[in-house]
């Protein structure tokens, strides 16, 4: 086990535990020694990591998420709807479960690591050239509903940070995949170890306060500026230019999902009558 703190040596639940990024994460984090307790309302398909447990549970059920949080230091929250779906099926696991997620940390005193997304800011233009990047203080624009329980997510997060002192930080994650698929990727693209150092850091970091990190290994491509990962001491080692050669031809043809950085959640059911919104006069920017 860790060495460290009290909040530390507590067990770490891991929600979504039986989706791709929670099935690694289960793998590395219970490789590296933390006691995990495993929920999603899968079962979860793998051999369970020494020390630890699995639940299955619905995130819908508050009483459910409070017992499996009890004596736990920190929350990784990767479970809920993890694409762009009708907002009936976004609403009850990812609203209302995360605020059952909040108020079981609430109650622990435990920090929540939110698993957020790019979505949530996917309709803000992909910089040209040497234009900015965008920092963690931008404004949400999300490109979905899914995007959308993203942004409510995070503002959660900032709500009870601000009223409760729950610590969480918010992972804004871009494309997380064994390697980036396409041209995008070059700018988006979290490799598993990243993460998974990532996610380690978020467990053993002394004070995070309420902090947003974009999720997204050591690409020169990145969309993305300013952080707060000094916060957790992480640094990425992988880079999606390695894959350069590979990807860079790989572009949908489609001008929305090219010109925003969501991509394609952003074409979906797209009906904005005269082209593109950022130049438009009446957006707020």
């Amino acid at each position: 086990g860790h060495t460290g703190t009290d909040m530390h040596d507590k067990p770490v639940l891991l929600t979504g535990a039986s989706g791709a990024l929670g099935r690694m994460l289960a793998r590395e984090l219970g490789a590296a020694g933390f006691r995990l307790r495993l929920t999603d309302i899968a079962l979860f398909p793998d051999a369970l990591p020494a020390g630890a447990s699995f639940v299955r549970a619905d995130l819908n059920d508050g009483v459910a998420i409070i017992r499996q949080a009890e004596g736990c230091g920190t929350i990784l929250h990767f479970g809920g709807v993890a694409t762009e779906n009708p907002w009936e099926m976004v609403a009850g696991p990812n609203l209302r479960g995360l605020y059952h997620v909040y108020e079981a940390a609430r109650r622990e005193g435990a920090r929540v690591v939110f698993a957020s997304s790019n979505h949530s800011i996917g309709f803000h233009e992909r910089p040209k050239g040497n234009e900015a990047k965008l920092d963690y203080d931008c404004a949400f624009r999300p490109d979905g509903y899914y995007g959308l329980s993203k942004a409510y997510g995070e503002l959660m997060g900032r709500l009870y940070w601000d009223k409760h002192g729950v610590e969480n930080v918010n992972i804004r994650i871009g494309s997380c995949l064994p390697k980036p698929g396409n041209a995008r990727g070059l700018s988006t693209w979290l490799s598993y170890p990243d993460l998974a150092s990532m996610m380690e850091r978020c467990i053993l970091a002394e004070r995070v306060g309420h902090a947003v990190i974009w999720g997204a290994s050591n690409n020169p491509a990145t969309f993305w500026g300013k952080d707060h990962r000094d916060r957790i001491g992480w640094q990425p080692k992988d880079s999606a230019e390695e894959y350069r050669a590979e990807i860079e031809g790989i572009v949908s043809g489609d001008p929305v999902e090219e010109r925003y950085q969501g991509g394609f959640y952003c074409p979906i059911e797209y009906s904005r009558k005269g082209g593109f919104s950022p130049r438009d006069p009446f957006s707020l920017d």
